[in-house]
């Protein structure tokens, strides 16, 4: 063999100290793999948790309504979406004036004509064991005239018919007391019934705020 023929040999350890260029790339089409189902993972974790705690919110906090009727206007009004709080009744109890969605009592369905609806929205009047009546235009409450300042004065319309409020019951009415199929139709709402609390607007934009 020539002296120039062993300068040109090659040093077998040559191939394992330097990796070759498809070897290379290989170890990079892996990465790049191992980063893709990385990133899919972290995608679908995501997601999975952002479908559970929209679960949660909405089955244990808060839910949207959309309101298909003018029975409270002009406090609601047709088209409006509001949000209910599931967890105000947990910290305190139901006050007069209080927004409240509910399921729709059966006896509802027959008295108002709605039989799809499944759940209303209305202003608790009467309160467990008090007295409820009329007197013209007002509401009385165990005799006396009560003040209602969460809407301005309107027409009562259909007189409410004297009567106790039983033990955890409550008499509701719409804002829009001529045109609301109301507790003075159907009855009082049981507790148990009451879904939550009405505490925002948010739809449409201009009218977005506290009821």
């Amino acid at each position: 063999m020539h002296p120039e023929d062993a300068d040109q040999s090659a040093d077998p350890s040559d191939f394992f100290s330097q990796p070759s260029a498809s070897r290379t790339e290989a170890r990079g089409r892996h990465r790049a793999r191992r980063q893709g189902k990385r990133a899919i993972t972290e995608w679908v974790v995501v997601l999975v948790v952002a479908l559970l705690v929209a679960f949660l919110v909405r089955t244990f906090l808060f839910q949207t309504f959309y309101i298909p009727s003018a029975s409270m206007e002009p406090t609601l009004q047709i088209g409006d979406r509001i949000v209910v709080s599931k967890v105000t009744y947990d910290f305190r109890s139901v006050e007069r004036g209080d927004i409240v969605v509910f399921h729709a009592p059966p006896a509802e369905h027959n008295a108002c004509g709605d039989p799809g609806v499944t759940d209303l929205v209305k202003r608790v009047i009467g309160l467990p064991g008090e007295v409820i009546g009329s007197q013209g235009n007002n509401v009385t409450i165990n005799g006396k005239v009560i003040a209602e300042p969460w809407f301005p004065a309107t027409p009562l319309g259909p007189a409410i018919t004297k009567q106790k409020i039983p033990a955890n019951q409550y008499f509701v009415m719409g804002d829009n007391r001529t045109d609301s199929c109301d507790s003075r139709t159907w009855g009082t709402v049981p507790g148990s019934d009451i879904i939550g609390h009405v505490v925002l607007r948010i739809w449409p934009l201009s009218r977005i705020g506290f009821p």
